[in-house]
C-alpha cells in the first residue's frame, strides 16, 4: 500500500477542495473492501447525498472523511434527524476516517467504523442555528468517536503503518453479529463493549465489571429478555444486584458466544484459537470468582 498522494492536475482554490480530491484518489487506489475483500472499491458519482464509495462485490457503502489532524472525540456530521433515520436503513454507510499530513503529502491513519456501531447513543443533536444563520434553525449532530469501543474501529493504516489485509478482515467479522440485533440491544450490547474497553486488562474478573453497575443501569434495557434464561437460580444478593445480572451478563455472554469474550475457569488459559463452548452465564455461581478474556 503507497500512502503517497497523486497530485492532481486540477487546481482548486480551496484547500479542503485539493485535499478531498486527494483523499478520494488515493482510496480509490489503494483502499480494499474490509468486508469480502474485494481489492477496490469503487467511487460514486459526485453529489451523492450519503456514501462515497461502494463495493461492487457485496454492495457495502462508505462514506468518507478526512481531515489534517487526528479525529478526536467528535467528528461533525450532517442534518440529527437525518442521520437518526439512517440509523434504521439497510443502506447505511460505513465511516471511513482518514487523517493526513501535508509535509509528507500522505495519509497518516485510516480506520473505517462499521455501521452497526451507529447508534442512537454515539450521535449528539447540536444546537439549532440562531436566526441570523443563512439555515436558521438547522440542526446538526456530531458523532462521538469516543463512545465507539476499539472493536469499532477497524484501522488500515495507523501511524503511517498499514496492517495486514488479513487483521482488517478478521477484525472487521468479529463484530458483523452487531447487525443481527435490534437498535436498542445493539446499543446495550456497544455499552458493554465500552465498559470491557475500560478496564484496560485483556484478562479480568466478573468484579470487573459490577464497578460500571451504576452506568449500565442507565442504559435502556428493552428487550433483555431474549437474551436470558428465565429459568435462572435464585440468587442470595441484594435485588438491585440481581437486576444488573440480568441485564449485564446476558450480554457478556452474547459477545463471548460470538468470538468477543472466552469465560474460563479460575486459572485455566484461554487460546484465542480453538476456544472451547462457552457455558451460559445463567448457570454460574456468581459467589465464585471467574476469569473472562477479551479476544
Amino acid at each position: 500500500m503507497k500512502l503517497g498522494f497523486e497530485e492532481s492536475q486540477t487546481l482548486y482554490e480551496s484547500a479542503s477542495q485539493s485535499a478531498r480530491v486527494w483523499t478520494e484518489r488515493w482510496v480509490k487506489d489503494w483502499v480494499f473492501c474490509p468486508n469480502c475483500g474485494n481489492p477496490r472499491i469503487t467511487q460514486y458519482e459526485t453529489n451523492r447525498p450519503v456514501a462515497d464509495f461502494f463495493c461492487a462485490d457485496c454492495s457495502e457503502e462508505y462514506e468518507l472523511k478526512s481531515t489534517k489532524a487526528k479525529f478526536g472525540a467528535r467528528v461533525l456530521d450532517g442534518a440529527f434527524r437525518a442521520m437518526c433515520a439512517r440509523l434504521v436503513a439497510d443502506n447505511n454507510p460505513n465511516l471511513l476516517l482518514l487523517n493526513y499530513d501535508l509535509k509528507s503529502f500522505g495519509v497518516t491513519n485510516l480506520f473505517v467504523v462499521p455501521k452497526q456501531f451507529f447508534v442512537r447513543e454515539v450521535i449528539e443533536e447540536r444546537k439549532p442555528l440562531a436566526m441570523t444563520a443563512r439555515r436558521a434553525g438547522w440542526i446538526g449532530c456530531n458523532i462521538l468517536l469516543n463512545q465507539i469501543p476499539k472493536s469499532g474501529k477497524v484501522f488500515f493504516v495507523r501511524d503511517r503503518q498499514p496492517q495486514s489485509k488479513e487483521s482488517v478482515l478478521a477484525q472487521w467479522k468479529r463484530t458483523l453479529f452487531l447487525r443481527d440485533e435490534g437498535l436498542e440491544a445493539r446499543g446495550w450490547l456497544i455499552e458493554v463493549m465500552n465498559c470491557v474497553d475500560s478496564i484496560g486488562k485483556q484478562e479480568f474478573q466478573l468484579d470487573d465489571v459490577y464497578a460500571f453497575e451504576s452506568t449500565l443501569k442507565s442504559c435502556e434495557t428493552a428487550g433483555t429478555s431474549i437474551l436470558w434464561d428465565a429459568a435462572t437460580t435464585d440468587y442470595d444478593l441484594h435485588s438491585d444486584s440481581v437486576q444488573f445480572l440480568r441485564t449485564s451478563i446476558p450480554r457478556l455472554e452474547v459477545l463471548g458466544t460470538r468470538g468477543g469474550i472466552a469465560l474460563a475457569g479460575r486459572s485455566k488459559a484461554v487460546q484465542a484459537c480453538g476456544i472451547p463452548k462457552i457455558p451460559p452465564f445463567g448457570t454460574l455461581d456468581v459467589k465464585r470468582q471467574y476469569v473472562l478474556y477479551w479476544v
